[in-house]
């Protein structure tokens, strides 16, 4: 059984390595914090907004084209 951290940090995908994931959700979540101006207090939901919507994407790039 797959925990969702297994699911999000998933290293088998041909497509994406773990450091290239992280640098990318690392640039999400200051792109979300520069949009509202560097307010203190939401550093995690930030980094957690960037996770899931990078995670999202990578459904897509990681799908076979039949």
């Amino acid at each position: 059984m797959n925990t969702e951290n297994e699911l999000l940090y998933d290293t088998n995908s041909p497509s994406i390595n773990l450091d290239e994931f992280r640098i990318m959700v690392a640039e999400n979540a200051y792109y979300r914090a520069e949009a509202r101006g560097f307010e203190l207090g939401y550093e995690w939901e930030d980094w957690y907004g960037a996770e899931c919507e990078i995670r999202t994407e990578r459904r897509y790039w990681t799908k076979e084209v039949t």
